[in-house]
């Protein structure tokens, strides 16, 4: 047997929140001495405070700690993924208020975020094809620059395709801000600043030791793409193909390409590509569009995750976290 303050140095809690847990019936002591009132604690009690001690720290209510600590395997799984799901809901709900806030706040001087220029010019080349070519909305054939504390966020999006690439700055002065810039002139401020090893990013200019190439900027409100992002579908299947095998097939395809998604393989009109999936699904995509997602991707594999065939399917590469694609499906035929 252990006293209170042995078991608890033992199993990580305090001697206090031992007798709350005694208190509310979660852990009650082995045994308690009928004249003093000093609680004992056995070998046999170590796991279940442990695994308290895990719960509270996850911040699981004591109501469902019992749950999982007295119920079946399958109600402790869905109680505990039901608190995970929780948990991810307030963390986005308060991570979009504390970046709404922090953009409202009023510069702390002038922006500067410094890149290095290979970096930036392969993110301008991945992200400005999901740019609108023409259109009645001038702010979808722009791309939102993102300068930030820990990173530079590329965007775009023509209502079918949303492309998101990150870069981690080398330094940055002042901001946050945010810079809507037509992509044509991001594309030409591009090919300037790939053959320069660092450049900085400034309201209206890049800069590299001493050079300038311009980089106008534009009015408008880009769309929120942060609500789409949040309000995605949690995955039902995953794909994971040859990436490469995938976009060719895709460029022999005729509108709309019909992927039919087995156990093993995935099946575009007459080619058959090996693959790994969850589960069997049927969705339908116009070829140039995930296609060009396809071409600005990285690496020899693709990750399809798709919640539903009428729902925004996300395209990832595992060589490259950094770069995020969505692509609308269309009707199936």
């Amino acid at each position: 047997m252990h006293s209170i303050s042995a078991f608890a140095r033992r199993v990580g809690l305090t001697p206090s929140a031992l007798r709350f847990y005694d208190d509310c019936g979660v852990l009650a002591p082995a045994r308690v001495d009928p004249l003093t009132g000093y609680r004992y604690y056995s070998d046999d009690q170590v796991e279940r405070a442990v695994h308290l001690r895990r719960l509270r720290t996850a911040g699981v209510p004591l109501a469902d700690v019992t749950a999982v600590l007295d119920g079946s395997p399958d109600r402790a799984r869905e109680v505990l993924a039901a608190h995970a799901a929780r948990l991810r809901s307030e963390s986005d709900a308060a991570h979009a208020a504390l970046g709404a806030l922090l953009r409202d706040l009023p510069p702390r001087g002038p922006v500067r975020a410094r890149v290095g220029g290979p970096e930036l010019a392969s993110a301008v080349r991945q992200v400005v094809p999901a740019a609108a070519r023409g259109g009645e909305f001038p702010e979808l054939r722009c791309v939102l620059v993102e300068l930030a504390d820990t990173q530079v966020r590329l965007i775009a999006t023509d209502r079918y395709r949303l492309a998101v690439r990150e870069l981690r700055p080398l330094a940055v002065d002042g901001g946050p801000a945010e810079l809507l810039v037509p992509a044509d002139a991001l594309v030409t401020a591009a090919a300037w600043a790939t053959r320069k090893p660092e450049v900085t990013i400034e309201p209206g200019c890049l800069n590299a030791g001493g050079e300038t190439h311009a980089l106008p900027v534009a009015g408008g409100t880009f769309p929120a793409y942060r609500d789409m992002l949040r309000g995605l579908d949690a995955p039902v299947h995953r794909v994971l193909t040859g990436r490469v095998a995938l976009r060719d097939a895709l460029a022999a395809c005729a509108s709309p390409a019909v992927l039919d998604i087995g156990a093993d393989e995935l099946v575009l009109g007459e080619v058959t590509l090996p693959a790994v999936c969850s589960g069997p699904v049927r969705v339908a995509f116009d070829p140039a569009v995930l296609g060009a997602a396809l071409e600005a991707g990285v690496g020899p594999d693709v990750l399809l995750e798709i919640a539903a065939p009428d729902r925004p399917v996300v395209v990832r590469s595992a060589d490259q976290g950094s770069f995020t694609t969505l692509v609308m499906p269309v009707a199936l035929p």
